[in-house]
């Protein structure tokens, strides 16, 4: 017999027997915690399983919270500062307040789930997949290092986030607002007409240069992000590899560009020596990158003035695949436009979409046929039947 369950005080214990130790003494490892003594008669299953296979590796004193310390500032010469500063919030914020203490080896699927439980009041569902994400990855880790024998994030199920149903505006909506912003701030206006008639992320628009911008093809190259750390601007690399992208201009696109330019260029005269240019398309009264808590208070002040429905930046984003995708572009166009990794995330984004393109494809048949043998026959049939 390798071991036996036994139940102490509310709890139930698996006692699993190790064998002997270098003095001949016999060893056992007490694994508590459980609420049922079918958990704990279970686990023990497992364990006796591993033991047989070579597979056991015995629990580290060490604490959830600990190791996710150490995981987290492994981890931050990997991701991407946002990434890490996500990572970061829910691990100090939400995290090790619930689950720190708990040393890592009696880290049980219960303990997740009602910590799941319990984020439901103070976090969104996407926050809350983000946080089991994180741990299921931390997990993984401390699994190949033989830290903790299995996973336990792989027993419990993923809280499921719902899918964001973008608020888009109208043709006549993006026209409305483009022409009244214009006068109003002219020196952030090309965001807003790069957003709607390229796809481009917030982040990309604004680590635009004026020589990723090929004038005599009319493409741009989006070869960077833009975001500022701690008062300072930092470029990244694209999202991902396929978000480093060409992007086709149209013409009334690199006609807004070339006025954008002529404004920068006024401005960059009037300056003179205090003008710090560093290629930005995007920049501010000194040449310097621009932020994105600036051009989100000048989006905001917009919004209040123009007679549009109040939609996010990224929106615009969403707004440039629906109409493309309405007009009959097709989605490995748009796809490739916005960067996405592959035509599934395009199609499982714009689902909002596809049922008026199924519509328009059948009436298109029906267009096809209108004048053939097989159509006449059909409406001769409903006249007799009339």
């Amino acid at each position: 017999m390798r071991g036996h369950v036994r139940k102490r005080g509310t709890k139930w214990a698996a006692v699993v027997y190790l064998g002997y130790d270098e003095h001949g003494k016999k060893r056992y490892k007490w694994h508590g915690g459980f609420n049922t003594k079918k958990e704990a008669q279970n686990f023990l299953a497992q364990t006796i399983t591993e033991l047989e296979k070579g597979e056991y590796v015995e629990p580290a004193k060490e604490t959830v919270g600990s190791y996710l310390e150490r995981w987290l500032e492994i981890k931050r010469e990997s991701l991407r500062h946002g990434t890490y500063r996500k990572y970061e919030w829910l691990i100090r914020r939400h995290i090790l307040p619930n689950l720190g203490k708990i040393e890592l080896a009696k880290l049980r699927p219960q303990h997740l789930e009602r910590f799941y439980t319990e984020l439901r009041d103070r976090l969104s569902k996407r926050s809350i997949l983000h946080a089991h994400l994180l741990l299921h990855a931390a997990l993984d880790r401390a699994v190949k290092q033989g830290l903790v024998s299995r996973n336990v994030a792989d027993t419990v199920e993923a809280p499921r986030a719902d899918a964001y149903r973008a608020t888009i505006w109208t043709p006549a909506e993006v026209a409305r607002f483009l022409a009244e912003s214009r006068d109003m701030e002219p020196g952030y206006w090309i965001a807003w007409v790069l957003a709607v008639y390229t796809g481009m992320r917030q982040a990309e628009i604004l680590g635009l240069k004026w020589s990723d911008i090929d004038w005599t093809l009319g493409y741009l190259r989006v070869d960077r992000t833009l975001k500022y750390v701690r008062g300072e601007p930092v470029f990244q690399d694209p999202k991902t590899e396929r978000s480093r992208r060409s992007i086709a201009l149209s013409s009334d696109t690199m006609e807004a560009l070339r006025w954008h330019r002529q404004q920068q260029d006024r401005v960059r005269l009037q300056m003179g020596d205090a003008y710090d240019d560093q290629d930005m398309v995007l920049a501010t009264a000194y040449g310097r990158p621009l932020s994105q808590n600036t051009l989100a208070h000048v989006w905001q002040r917009l919004l209040a003035k123009i007679d549009v429905p109040r939609i996010r930046f990224h929106d615009l984003r969403h707004t440039h695949a629906s109409l493309l995708l309405q007009q009959g572009v097709q989605a490995k166009v748009v796809s490739e436009r916005l960067g996405h990794s592959t035509i599934t995330t395009t199609l499982d984004t714009y689902t909002h979409v596809v049922p008026v393109l199924q519509k328009e494809a059948a009436e298109r048949l029906d267009e096809l046929f209108r004048d053939t043998k097989i159509s006449k026959r059909f409406a001769d049939e409903s006249e007799d039947k009339n």
